[in-house]
C-alpha cells in the first residue's frame, strides 16, 4: 500500500519485512521508530528541497558619493525610464501635434465699410491711373497741371482731388496721409486681417510721391512750396473749377498752380505726413529715406523764423476753403512725427519746450482747440506725446512737458461725453464739435479715432479709465462714445441711411461731385453743358462708393440733393478720419493675438536711453 505524503513526493513501506526485522533484533522498538522519523525528515529534504544551496551576497556598487545596492539602482533607473514613457512621450507627442491657430472674428460692419471707404480715395486720384485702379468710370486726368512751372520737372501730375470739385488742395491732402499713416503704424495687423495693407500703403504713396513734387525734396533747403493746383472763385464768371460742373478727366480750363514762400503750417503738415509714412514704408529702406529727407527739408523751411505768415493768409484762392488759423499746432503736431520718424532728440526737445505749448495755447482750456480737425492738430499732437510717455516714459527733461500733454488730452476725451455738456448733441447722438455747421461727419469722425486709440493706449498699459473731474471713466466708455459716432453715420441714426455711399441699403444717391454726377458716355461736355448733370433729379449715374458726405444738420435731417454741398460732398479729410476710425474700432485683428495697437512701429527709430538729453540736476526729483 501507498503512503502519499503531504509535500508531494510518496514512498513504500513492506509491512512483513517490518516484523520479522522487529523480531531478529533486539533493539529498542522507541528507539528505532524516533530513528525513522529523523531519517524521512532527511529524506523530505533531499527530496523535494534539493540539496541545500549556499546563501547568495548582495552586491554594491560604489558611485564615489554614495555606495548603494545594484539591484535598488536598477529599481530607480527603470523608474526613471518609466516616468519618461508615462509623461514625458505624450507631452513631446501633443507638442509635435501642430495646433490650430484661433480663429479671428469674423468680419463686423466697421470691417465692410472700411473696404468701401478706402476705395473713394481710388475714385480721387489724379493724374495717370494704374490699370488696377478699380474705378471703371474714372480715366487720366490733370496731365497738364503744372506743366509750365520751371522747377518741377513733369509738372504737379498725380495726387487727390480734394472733394466734389477738382481742385488739389495741398493742405487737406497732406492731413488725410497723415491719418491714413497713422491709422496704419498703429493698426498694421488689422489691415493686414481685413485684407487692406497693401491698398491702403499704396493709397499712401500715391499721395506722398505727390507730395514730394511739390518743392525740391532732394534739396536741404527750399524757399518756397505749391500749395494748389486749381482755383475757384466765389460766385465767378470765368471758367474755374467751380464754375465748370466737369469731370476731371473733361477739363479745359486754366489751373493754374498757388505758390507759398512762408508756410508754417502747410509745410509742419506736409513734413507730418512724410515723415509719418517714412514710418509706413520702414520695409522699404530707400524709400523711406527719401521720405525722411523730403520731411526734414520742408519742416526746415517751416521753421524758418523769418517765414512766419500762413500759406493762406491774403490768398483769396485758398483762404475761403482751407483757411489755416495757426500755425503752432503744426508745430507740435511735426515735431513729434519727426521724431519718431528719426529718434533726432533735437524734435523732442522742441516739441517739449514749454514755450510751445504756451504759443499753441494748448493749456488754456479753449473748447474749439479740443476737437481735432484738419485746422487744428493740437489733439492729435498731444495724443501722441502722451504715447511717449505711457509707453516709454523717457522722464528727465520732458517729463514735465509730456504730463501737460498728457492731461490736456485726458481732458480732452473728457469733452467727447454728452454728460459733462461740453459740445452740443443732436436728439440722435451727432457729436456737434462745429456747432451745427457744415460736414458735421468728418469731425465726429476724426475725434472718435482719436478716442478709439486713446483707448488702446490706456488698455495696453493696463489702464482701465482716467477721472473727469469726480467721474471715472473707462477704456469701454470711450468706445461707446467712438461706436456711438461710426454707428450713426452707418446708419443708426433718425433718418435711418447710412452716410456712406454704398454702404446698407440706403444712403445718397445726388451727391455734389463733378466725376459721380456726369456720366461716361464718349461726350465731351463744355464748361457749363455738364451744368445739365448737377441739375439732374436723378441718381448720380456712377456710384462714388465709399464717400463720406458732409452729413445731417443740427436736427438730424438730411436732404440728398446735388446742390447742397454742405451735407452732400464728400472730403479727402472726412474719408481719412473715417478709415483712422472704423480700423481702430473694428474687431478684425483681434483675437489672433494681435495687441490693441503696435506699440513698437513706432518707436523702432527712437533712441531708448535718449542719449544727447543732459543729465538732470542734483535737486531734481522724480
Amino acid at each position: 500500500m501507498h503512503s502519499q505524503n503531504h509535500w508531494g513526493g510518496s514512498f513504500e513501506i513492506a509491512d512483513g519485512a517490518e516484523d520479522d526485522h522487529s523480531r531478529n533484533m533486539d533493539i529498542d522498538r522507541g528507539a528505532l521508530q524516533h530513528q525513522q522519523h529523523h531519517q524521512l525528515d532527511e529524506t523530505q529534504q533531499s527530496w523535494l528541497l534539493g540539496p541545500p544551496e549556499a546563501k547568495k551576497k548582495d552586491k554594491y556598487l560604489d558611485l564615489g558619493c554614495v555606495v548603494v545596492k545594484r539591484k535598488l539602482l536598477w529599481w530607480m533607473l527603470w523608474a526613471v525610464l518609466g516616468a519618461f514613457v508615462l509623461i514625458g512621450v505624450p507631452i513631446i507627442i501633443a507638442k509635435s501635434i501642430p495646433k490650430k491657430k484661433p480663429h479671428a472674428p469674423p468680419p463686423d460692419k466697421y470691417t465692410e465699410a472700411v473696404h468701401k471707404a478706402l476705395l473713394f480715395f481710388n475714385a480721387q486720384k489724379s493724374g495717370k491711373l494704374p490699370k488696377n485702379n478699380g474705378i471703371p468710370w474714372r480715366g487720366n486726368s490733370g496731365m497738364n497741371d503744372g506743366s509750365t512751372l520751371a522747377d518741377v520737372k513733369g509738372g504737379l501730375v498725380g495726387g487727390y482731388y480734394d472733394a466734389g470739385d477738382n481742385i488739389k488742395f495741398h493742405f487737406p491732402l497732406a492731413f488725410s496721409m497723415t491719418m491714413l499713416s497713422w491709422s496704419v503704424v498703429e493698426y498694421s495687423e488689422r489691415y493686414k486681417a481685413m485684407g487692406e495693407y497693401d491698398h491702403v500703403r499704396e493709397l499712401i504713396k500715391w499721395g506722398t510721391d505727390y507730395l514730394l513734387l511739390t518743392f525740391n525734396s532732394s534739396s536741404n533747403t527750399i524757399n518756397h512750396v505749391y500749395s494748389q493746383v486749381g482755383t475757384a472763385k466765389i460766385n465767378g464768371s470765368t471758367p474755374d473749377d467751380h464754375y465748370c460742373w466737369n469731370r476731371p478727366e473733361d477739363m479745359s480750363y486754366p489751373r493754374p498752380v498757388q505758390s507759398a514762400s512762408s508756410a508754417p503750417d502747410l509745410g509742419g503738415e506736409i513734413a507730418a505726413a512724410l515723415a509719418s509714412a517714412s514710418i509706413v514704408f520702414r520695409d522699404n529702406a530707400a524709400y523711406s529715406k527719401k521720405l525722411v529727407h523730403g520731411a526734414a527739408t520742408i519742416y526746415k523751411f517751416a521753421r524758418d523764423s523769418g517765414k512766419r505768415t500762413p500759406y493762406s493768409r491774403g490768398n483769396d484762392n485758398i483762404q475761403y476753403y482751407y483757411n489755416s488759423t495757426s500755425y503752432w499746432d503744426e508745430y507740435l503736431w511735426s515735431a513729434s512725427w519727426m521724431y519718431y520718424a528719426t529718434g533726432n532728440t533735437s524734435y523732442i526737445s522742441f516739441a517739449t519746450d514749454p514755450r510751445l505749448p504756451k504759443n499753441a495755447k494748448a493749456y488754456m482750456g479753449i473748447l474749439d482747440f479740443s476737437v481735432f480737425s484738419w485746422d487744428n492738430k493740437l489733439p492729435g499732437a498731444t495724443l501722441l506725446l502722451s504715447r511717449l510717455r505711457m509707453f516709454l516714459n523717457p522722464g528727465y527733461p520732458y517729463e514735465e512737458s509730456l504730463m501737460g500733454y498728457h492731461n490736456v488730452t485726458s481732458m480732452n476725451m473728457c469733452m467727447y461725453f454728452p454728460k459733462f455738456a461740453a459740445f452740443n448733441f443732436t436728439k440722435g447722438g451727432l457729436a456737434q464739435f462745429n456747432h451745427g455747421q457744415g460736414q458735421a461727419l468728418q469731425y465726429a469722425a476724426a475725434n472718435s479715432f482719436l478716442a478709439a486709440l486713446y483707448a488702446d493706449y490706456m488698455e495696453a498699459v493696463n489702464v482701465p479709465g482716467w477721472y473727469c473731474g469726480p467721474n471715472f471713466m473707462t477704456v469701454d466708455d470711450l468706445r461707446s462714445f467712438a461706436k456711438s459716432q461710426l454707428n450713426y453715420i452707418l446708419g443708426d441714426n433718425p433718418m435711418k441711411m447710412s452716410y456712406v455711399v454704398g454702404y446698407g441699403k440706403k444712403y445718397p444717391k445726388r451727391l455734389h461731385h463733378r466725376g459721380a454726377s456726369t456720366p461716361k458716355n464718349g461726350i465731351k461736355y463744355s464748361c457749363t453743358g455738364g451744368n445739365k448733370w448737377r441739375d439732374a433729379k436723378g441718381s448720380d449715374p456712377h456710384v462714388l462708393t465709399g464717400a463720406m458726405v458732409g452729413g445731417p444738420d443740427k436736427n438730424d435731417k438730411f436732404k440728398d440733393a446735388r446742390i447742397s454741398y454742405a451735407q452732400n460732398e464728400p472730403t479727402l479729410v472726412g474719408n481719412a478720419g473715417l478709415v483712422a476710425a472704423l480700423v481702430a474700432i473694428t474687431q478684425s485683428g483681434r483675437g489672433t493675438g494681435v495687441g490693441a495697437v503696435d506699440k513698437n512701429t513706432m518707436f523702432s527709430a527712437v533712441p531708448p536711453m535718449f542719449p544727447t538729453a543732459p543729465p538732470p540736476p542734483a535737486s531734481w526729483k522724480p
